[in-house]
């Protein structure tokens, strides 16, 4: 199995935010990336507009050749702009004013009747659904009932643990998550993002071979800093390419070993 990148530039749209100026352009960044082997690009809509603005979403929609995958809430406001658009894929994500980043998967669990409201309306335009939620059984069992294209797993909890231990039960956790969801639906997509940096992609990939996809965005655009996007849009591929190298030597071993 291949492991897609999709690349998240918000991030160039907050420095240009910064200072209200017309540049850096998240979509030359965008166009960066696809010529350095992204699969795609992400970017996220927020309501309170930070970083990523309404003209973002329609020239990127229209200048990139990959595939647009939009983080949005799940709000009327934005159903409606995503509807207009016609990205490729909207993951639905949960949304605070005062948080710095999101914080946290999606409590599907909680809001079945939303969700699935938004999947079917979605989903009837032709446009994919995925849903940003945390590594447990629950969300992932509502995701399935709520009639999700995809699930993402938030990886934040992976991405700041420091303890060995803290670390090994943070990867189980995505482990039985992401087997749960392909063992319940072989035709669910299975994503990871949410702190993923150089150091601990290749780990993910090697230890989780139900992931089809990675959404990474402020690691490679802070790294993109000092060696150029480009080229860290190559690093993050080989690292990737490193881990579904590794997951499929450890098949193989496991294959041997049962003769």
């Amino acid at each position: 199995m291949t492991v897609r990148l999709q690349v998240n530039v918000d991030h160039v749209a907050t420095l240009r935010q910064a200072r209200g100026e017309l540049y850096p352009d998240p979509l030359r960044a965008a166009i960066l990336c696809e010529r350095a082997g992204a699969d795609g690009i992400t970017i996220h809509l927020r309501e309170d507009r930070r970083h990523i603005q309404d003209h973002d979403l329609r020239h990127i929609r229209k200048g990139i050749q990959t595939r647009l995958n939009l983080e949005m809430a799940a709000t009327d406001e934005m159903l409606s702009i995503a509807l207009q658009n016609k990205p490729d894929c909207v993951t639905l994500v949960p949304e605070k004013r005062q948080e710095r980043t999101t914080e946290g998967g999606l409590d599907v669990v909680a809001n079945p009747e939303l969700i699935r409201r938004f999947c079917t309306t979605l989903q009837e335009s032709n446009i994919a659904v995925s849903l940003f939620i945390g590594p447990d059984i629950e969300q992932v069992e509502a995701s399935i009932e709520v009639g999700a294209s995809a699930i993402e797993l938030h990886t934040g909890e992976l991405a700041h643990a420091r303890e060995a231990v803290s670390l090994k039960q943070q990867m189980m956790r995505l482990q039985i998550a992401a087997a749960h969801a392909s063992n319940q639906n072989e035709k669910l997509s299975v994503a990871a993002g949410h702190g993923l940096t150089l150091d601990n992609v290749q780990d993910l990939v090697r230890e989780v071979p139900e992931l089809s996809e990675l959404n990474i965005g402020h690691a490679l655009i802070s790294e993109s800093l000092f060696c150029g996007l480009e080229q860290c849009v190559g690093a993050y591929r080989r690292v990737i390419q490193a881990g579904v190298k590794a997951r499929s030597k450890v098949a193989a071993d496991i294959r041997r070993t049962r003769g």
